[in-house]
């Protein structure tokens, strides 16, 4: 991480009052001023800014299958129970990227990581998102047209991109947009209840036999699929 983007880290200011920070010589690492704005601590260094020192967590992020009646927040007003219920005290500052509402299942990620954080959620990298779908009743394989075409919501056109029968009731479907409850909405509109949503996949992650109510820290080869490719988006 280079050297404005860790003071930026730590709450010291943007990195534009960063970098003037650095050229101001206020900034030392191990005791040694530093100018060099490509300089890039580590976790054992000592940075200081005016003789403070500064420390920044270093980036993690986890998976968690999130069960059912849990909601994607750190508190509710209401008491209910959050996902953050289900990690350890120590991940307490990290926050979630995109929700899956209370009643929804499935693959949420977790992160200290701005900058990945955006990159999932920015429309522009179209991450896929695939999803398990239960109906209460057999679907009309007529309908997943509209479903692709797009339904109006909220003065949206909410789209899915593509649609797969399972069984006469299951489907599996992916979306790369990020309404609030789309899949469940859309339908809803179409006349049919989604019994369970269960969110499997995102980008090339994968829920897998991770357990429900359980989680685990992404690997760094799993970091970097989920990385933007600039020749192909996923």
């Amino acid at each position: 991480m280079r050297l404005n983007r860790y003071l930026a880290a730590a709450g010291i200011g943007s990195r534009r009052h960063c970098d003037e920070l650095i050229a101001a010589g206020r900034v030392t690492i191990n005791g040694q001023v530093v100018t060099d704005f490509s300089a890039q601590p580590n976790e054992r260094d000592h940075v200081k800014v005016d003789r403070r020192l500064v420390h920044v967590d270093l980036p993690i992020t986890l998976m968690l299958h999130k069960p059912a009646g849990f909601v994607s927040t750190k508190k509710d007003p209401n008491a209910r129970d959050t996902i953050f219920d289900l990690l350890p005290a120590k991940f307490s500052k990290l926050f979630n990227i995109g929700r899956l509402d209370a009643q929804s299942e499935g693959l949420i990620l977790l992160t200290n990581d701005g900058d990945l954080a955006q990159r999932l959620t920015h429309p522009r990298y179209k991450i896929d998102k695939e999803y398990e779908v239960t109906l209460d009743r057999q679907w009309n394989a007529e309908l997943t047209p509209k479903l692709i075409k797009g339904i109006l919501l909220d003065g949206k056109r909410a789209r899915i991109e593509h649609v797969r029968v399972m069984s006469p009731t299951h489907l599996r479907v992916i979306l790369r947009q990020g309404i609030n409850r789309q899949i469940r909405r859309m339908f809803e509109a179409l006349g049919y209840r989604v019994k369970r949503l269960v969110r499997l996949r995102v980008g090339r992650l994968r829920l897998d036999d991770l357990p429900r109510g359980h989680y685990r820290v992404l690997t760094k080869s799993e970091l970097n699929s989920l990385k933007p490719n600039e020749t192909r988006r996923m």
